[in-house]
């Protein structure tokens, strides 16, 4: 049985906690700052209380571990990824953080064990799909990545609930978003670019966020005339966030927005995940044009109620942890979400959450 760590103790590393530690095929350890947040974790996994922004100190905890997958704050990547670097471990993130993304990629130079940031939703999954779609073509013109995690029946003005680490929703609506446009590396401001679209007779609305590409800018640099990324919304959020970032000024004071957010805008776990890519370019020497479109529900996993975007996150880095113990991936050095083929996730025992019939039978019943 190989031991995997997990680092952070919150709603998506408990899912991860509980999804390693139900298959039998793990020893699960889950490390974490507070008590009160281990007491919550699955009681199939040893647990250890301790502070997680010390490297030297986490990569002792993590001695013997195959892997680290790390669920912590964005802003400790570096810390977390020193520290399975020093214990000789195989490294997993969710980070949608760039500038923490390429701290990685550095520390997989040369490295004994394999380095798999951006192992979520988006990036992770979404990047999997449209790397899948982009090779049906032999020219690509238009790759447009959609991505969003929605309260099924929102009822404030913003339109949202909180779903997820709210420090993560603040900094991809605050830093810039890496596109391709009309053939030219950019960066382009988030909660820009706003566009409305209908899917199943639903309007939404998507706009620019940070870091859901992942590494899909440099790999289609060069061979791609439009890429970009974008979160989906209810419509009327966007114009809400910007008048608190922008014209509050709430994006110079995180912490004061975290709080607000947190102690006005409710959390829920009745959400529905949105993943849509539409891919354009030449086929055969015809236009075409391809999309994948998907909805994941909450649902019970292990016998306890899980948001959508704690099952679609949390099955996402299991999948590919399985696929790197298998040896279905590279063992050493820095792998790319494409690196990783979308038949082996849907395959997959945790990427099994991404089949599309059981979610379309469960909404139709609903």
């Amino acid at each position: 049985m190989r031991k995997a760590a997990v680092v952070g103790a919150g709603k998506i590393g408990s899912t991860i906690a509980s999804l390693l530690g139900g298959c039998g095929d793990y020893e699960v350890l889950v490390i974490d700052r507070s008590a009160e947040a281990l007491a919550g974790i699955d009681k199939r996994a040893e647990t250890a209380a301790m502070a997680i922004d010390d490297p030297v100190a986490l990569a002792k905890a993590l001695a013997g571990c195959f892997a680290v997958v790390n669920a912590a704050p964005y802003h400790l990547t570096a810390v977390v990824a020193e520290a399975a670097k020093a214990a000789g471990a195989h490294y997993l993130d969710l980070t949608e953080d760039v500038a923490a993304s390429r701290v990685v990629r550095e520390l997989a130079q040369e490295s004994a064990t394999a380095f798999i940031p951006q192992c979520g939703l988006a990036p992770g999954f979404i990047t999997i799909a449209a790397w899948d779609l982009c090779k049906h073509f032999e020219e690509l013109h238009d790759v447009r990545l959609r991505v969003g995690a929605l309260p099924r029946y929102p009822s404030n003005a913003l339109n949202y609930n909180l779903t997820w680490s709210t420090d993560g929703v603040i900094n991809e609506y605050c830093e810039p978003c890496e596109a391709i446009v009309e053939g030219r590396l950019r960066e382009v401001p988030a909660l820009e670019e706003c566009e409305e679209f209908s899917l199943d007779g639903v309007t939404y609305e998507a706009f620019n966020t940070s870091g859901g590409l992942g590494t899909l800018c440099q790999t289609l640099d060069g061979k791609v005339r439009n890429l970009n990324y974008r979160t989906i919304r209810y419509p009327g959020h966007a114009a809400i966030m910007k008048a608190l970032l922008n014209d509050l000024g709430l994006r110079n004071r995180r912490p004061l927005l975290k709080d607000i957010l947190e102690n006005a805008v409710p959390a829920t776990l009745q959400d529905v995940v949105i993943v849509l890519v539409t891919v354009s370019g030449l086929k055969d020497g015809r236009l075409m044009q391809e999309t994948y479109v998907n909805k994941v529900f909450a649902q019970p996993v292990g016998g306890e109620m899980r948001s959508a975007i704690q099952i679609t996150t949390a099955g996402a880095v299991c999948a590919v942890l399985d696929l790197l113990a298998e040896g279905r991936l590279p063992q050493n050095g820095f792998i790319r979400q494409e690196d990783i083929p979308l038949a082996d996730v849907l395959a997959n025992r945790f990427g099994r959450f991404y089949a599309p019939e059981p979610q379309a039978l469960r909404a139709a019943a609903e």
